[in-house]
């Protein structure tokens, strides 16, 4: 699939020129269309509208009754703005058409007395009222399509007009937008085209000069879709070759330890022998059909030529850490050792109680040792931890005595040495950066040969969004729940008496020995934020609904050791309620807690209300969860709808994505020359999937992107800092 020769104006071309090279962007407007986050001519080129007017289906005014909503084409007659008393701005334009009149009404927004000079001629989209017997329509969508400038009239009558978006803040409108796109479009002439022929062919895709065009000024109301179609693909096929080349990369470059482990292992069937095997018959439950599952892959990979690169995705409480800890026995039963790196201290010393109760009574062979064996050794290594244990942590690391440490970020720093490190899991590895997972990794090379790598996300991802962000993974979902898991209750408290009853099941289940967790949006009273914080609500539950109880209080701004040693007495049960902020959202797990009480729960999002949801539920005790709050806006309303309504992840995670857009989903990777400005992950499923096949093909027949240059000057113009010197190091 060779690239023919393209020429005209190339990406990164276009990223160098300053907006302020065009004429028609002024001093003053460069200034805030750079504050507004756009300053080059590419900025503006793909900043792509917003929707579309059809101009030829205007109504007359005349025609229009009260309460309709229409798009009228019209002249501004009159332009009148004032100020009352408070200070409060209003501007009312009388703007008429050959049928009629009406009247355009704007409360604080001074700047359209400007914009709405008389003369110029405008589409204004809105709704019909009556007000004092006067037709008028407030806060209608207005888009210029012809101005007044210096006594002259200038005109852009398209029959389809696009609709930019504009910024008050920073006084940009769409009308202004359009005439630096336009411009913009004229200047740059014809785009460099690197998409391969055959490919366009297949997914009958325009060429880039003519999608710019469509899409910026279309001909027809039809134009901008397919011109659409081809815009997204481009953004998607550069982010899905990153991904690609970046895993063809990893195994170019690496070798595997090749561990002699079978995938039988994952549900022995005959007397245990390997540890693995010995881990899983010790087990007090059955490993779910998804767990068995997820080791047959993973060991599979294990035993492979190449190292395991695998994202272990699944929801809260499926039983991944088992999953995990299963993936580092098989390194240490063939004479290596296992690595756990979680984000915060909190969940470290989670993991380490867990995975300590969970290997219990294992052994692995010594033969320095009386008998041949010893008990399996499971360190901890975080910040809070003293300098004697850290030394003694660092030694049994160094000779192998150590067999599966537990860590933060202090597992990358440099004293920290392995005997043979085997096998690498990262949890919540969206919290970590590239460079910092692979500086993990580095660690275990054992001469040519790289650990394996499972890296693990609680927060269920659409498959389609994890393609965007996990595509250089190879993906395995843990989609059941451990037998004998109750479901969780889950009610929106909307009022006071259900507020109250909220309370009563709180006080009921820590009669019944069982624990409750009451979660805070803030740490403390904030007079900008109406929120309540865990510092005062910790004192007035105390003193007030749950006086007499034992009340502890968790956040992280808490000394450490202070975190850990609440932590322990709340597992003990000498705490009885924990009162918290979401320092306790991911990994911690006290099986007795079986109520938790999210306040002011409409400041959270769905995937946040998920996990802390997740921190109840975890035995075979029936659970609640109640959700404090009026719900706010209506966004709020369908976020606490749809918690109370499912307990499914990814069902969840669908309907965040529906609400709130990729943002949710791509976190940072949104942002940049990387990001994605056009596609939308809930609507352009199947350009996600045609571009990582086209990823895949391209890179197969040419892996280094020798017979494309084209393609691999926008790949390595698109790449961060930090991708950049992961991929290309590599």
């Amino acid at each position: 699939m060779s690239e023919a020769a393209s020429t005209g104006r190339r990406l990164a071309q276009l990223a160098e020129i300053p907006v302020s090279q065009l004429e028609r962007v002024k001093p003053r407007k460069a200034q805030a269309l750079a504050e507004w986050g756009v300053t080059s001519v590419l900025d503006l080129l793909t900043t792509y509208p917003r929707r579309y007017i059809d101009r030829t289906r205007a109504a007359d005014v005349a025609d229009l009754a009260v309460g309709d909503e229409a798009v009228v084409f019209a002249e501004v007659r009159r332009v009148r703005g004032n100020r009352n008393p408070r200070g409060r701005s209003r501007v009312e334009a009388l703007v008429a058409d050959a049928t009629g009149d009406l009247s355009l009404v704007f409360f604080n927004q001074p700047w359209r007395e400007e914009q709405l000079s008389v003369g110029s001629q405008l589409l204004v989209w809105g709704k019909l009222t009556e007000y004092r017997g006067r037709r008028q329509m407030a806060h209608p969508v207005v888009d210029l399509v012809a101005r007044v400038e210096s006594g002259a009239v200038e005109s852009r009558m398209l029959a389809v007009i696009p609709v930019y978006p504009a910024s008050a803040k920073y006084g940009l409108t769409s009308w202004e937008i359009g005439t630096y796109v336009k411009e913009a479009l004229e200047r740059a002439g014809e785009l460099a085209d690197p998409l391969p022929h055959a490919l366009r062919r297949r997914f009958k895709l325009r060429g880039r000069s003519e999608a710019m065009r469509a899409i910026h000024r279309p001909e027809v109301p039809a134009d901008p879709w397919p011109a659409r179609d081809r815009l997204v693909f481009d953004e998607l096929f550069r982010l899905q070759l990153i991904l690609v080349l970046r895993r063809r990369a990893l195994e170019r470059a690496a070798r595997s330890i090749r561990h002699a482990v079978s995938p039988a292992e994952a549900s022995p069937a005959g007397p245990p022998s390997s540890l693995v095997e010995r881990f899983v018959a010790a087990l007090p439950f059955e490993l779910t059909g998804a767990q068995g599952r997820a080791l047959e892959q993973i060991f599979a990979d294990m035993a492979g030529p190449l190292p395991m690169h695998r994202l272990l995705q699944g929801d809260v409480g499926s039983g991944k850490t088992v999953v995990a800890v299963a993936t580092m026995l098989a390194a240490v039963q063939g004479g290596h050792q296992g690595a756990l790196m979680a984000p915060t201290e909190v969940l470290a010393d989670q993991h380490h109680l867990g995975v300590r109760t969970l290997t219990g009574g294992l052994e692995v062979p010594d033969t320095g040792r009386l008998g041949g064996t010893r008990p399996l050794s499971v360190g901890l290594l975080t910040n809070k931890v003293t300098a004697k244990a850290r030394a003694r942590v660092l030694s049994g690391l160094a000779s192998g005595d150590i067999d599966v440490v537990i860590g933060t970020h202090a597992l990358l720093t440099e004293d920290v040495r392995f005997a043979s490190l085997g096998a690498v899991v990262i949890d919540e590895q969206h919290r970590f950066g590239v460079e910092q997972r692979a500086g993990l990794r580095a660690k275990g090379r054992v001469g040519s040969a790289d650990p394996d790598l499972l890296v693990m996300t609680a927060t269920p991802i659409p498959r389609t969004a994890a393609m965007v962000v996990f595509g250089d993974l190879d993906m395995t979902v843990v989609d059941e729940l451990p037998p004998g898991r109750a479901p969780i209750q889950t009610a929106w408290a909307r009022g006071a008496l259900e507020e109250a009853a909220a309370w009563e099941r709180v006080r009921s289940e820590v009669a019944a020995g069982h624990r409750a967790y009451v979660i805070c949006p803030l740490v403390e009273e904030s007079e900008r934020v109406v929120a309540r914080s865990a510092v005062e609500e910790h004192a007035r539950l105390s003193a007030s609904v749950l006086g007499g109880l034992e009340v502890g209080l968790l956040h992280g701004q808490m000394p450490t050791a202070e975190k850990a040693e609440v932590m322990e007495r709340f597992r003990s049960g000498a705490l009885q309620v924990l009162v918290a902020t979401t320092v306790i959202e991911v990994g911690v797990d006290v099986p007795e807690a079986t109520v938790v009480v999210i306040e002011d729960a409409e400041r959270f999002g769905i995937a946040q209300l998920h996990q802390l949801r997740g921190r109840v539920g975890r035995s075979s005790w029936p659970s609640w969860c109640f959700l404090l709050g009026e719900g706010g806006s209506e966004d709020a309303a369908q976020r606490l709808s749809a918690l109370e309504r499912s307990t499914d992840g990814f069902e969840l995670a669908e309907v965040d994505l529906e609400l709130r857009g990729e943002g949710t989903i791509l976190g940072e990777r949104q942002t940049g020359s990387s990001g994605l400005r056009l596609a939308k992950l809930r609507r352009d499923k199947e350009w996600i999937l045609a571009a990582r096949e086209a990823a895949e093909r391209i890179v197969e027949e040419d892996p280094g992107l020798a017979g494309h240059p084209g393609l691999l000057e926008e790949v390595r113009f698109t790449l961060d800092e930090e991708d950049a010197a992961f991929l290309f190091k590599s």
